[in-house]
């Protein structure tokens, strides 16, 4: 992909690879949902792939993702809601008994991911906000989410985000904490933990990538058993533009996909909490 296709373009190239990828994981095209990582998007990319009928963003600052929120609300209160290329993603992956799972709240109809490293700080604002939080990797996190979600009498979806490579500049609890962190979650009565979130290495070497997604599909899967959640532990978040078909073939349901939507951009981001 150039920089001179259009935003459009490159979106249907990266729908056309993604179901091209689950088409031969043996599944439908429909059964994986994209997250258009916005972090780098101007807001006029945002409300264009808006308008091209996609639903769901992630951002890694809970300060920009509250701010485009907002914005892209207030668009869409002007609008009438167009057709939903996520829509059959919903039903699978987001759908329960109370509608969105967020029955009584005003979240906009766009779905907003909280994808990078949460401070506990801004845990009430990212809660406020965020449809599904990605990166929770600690017990005094979920502490403060479910202190959050307590007072606001509201229910909060999250992933564990996992560290299945071992390397310490990533973020991500241990393999073998996994279990006990999610289990923990799924006492609480205002938390639900709907799966596992995890990045490949930082070495992009497929091998290694392949064998990381593997070893993550593994232990979903063995988490899957403990029926968490109600039997809605179902998401399995992993890939990025540089990898999204290999997680996909390895078992990824959810993708975060950046440049490979919104083009290269020419700023660098060296912080801890950040994605592609």
């Amino acid at each position: 992909m150039t920089a001179l296709m259009s935003l459009e373009s490159r979106y249907r190239e990266v729908k056309d690879k993604v179901g091209a990828a689950a088409q031969r994981s043996g599944r439908r095209p429909g059964e994986i949902l994209v997250v258009a990582v916005s972090k780098y998007a101007e807001m006029d990319q945002i409300r264009e792939l808006y308008r091209l009928g996609h639903r769901d963003f992630g951002e890694s600052r809970v300060q920009q993702l509250v701010q485009r929120a907002a914005m892209l609300e207030e668009m869409q209160s002007r609008e009438d809601a167009l057709p939903n290329i996520g829509e059959e993603q919903e039903m699978e992956l987001f759908a329960s008994a109370e509608g969105d799972g967020h029955s009584g709240s005003k979240l906009p109809r766009a779905r907003w991911h909280m994808i990078g490293h949460l401070q506990r700080n801004k845990a009430r604002k990212c809660v406020e906000t965020a449809r599904l939080i990605h990166s929770v990797d600690s017990l005094r996190l979920v502490d403060e989410i479910h202190s959050v979600a307590f007072k606001l009498d509201k229910e909060v979806e999250l992933l564990v985000q996992v560290n299945c490579t071992g390397e310490k500049q990533k973020y991500g609890c241990a393999v073998a904490a996994a279990e006990h962190l999610a289990e923990q979650i799924d006492s609480l009565v205002h938390l639900k933990v709907r799966g596992l979130m995890a990045m490949g290495p930082t070495s992009m070497d497929p091998g290694e990538t392949r064998a990381t997604f593997e070893r993550t599909k593994e232990l979903f899967d063995e988490m899957v058993k403990l029926n968490l959640c109600e039997g809605r532990f179902n998401i399995l978040s992993m890939g990025m533009s540089g990898d999204y078909e290999m997680a996909i073939e390895c078992g990824a349901n959810m993708v975060r996909i950046g440049s490979g939507i919104f083009g290269e951009s020419e700023r660098e981001d060296h912080d801890d909490d950040s994605e592609e």
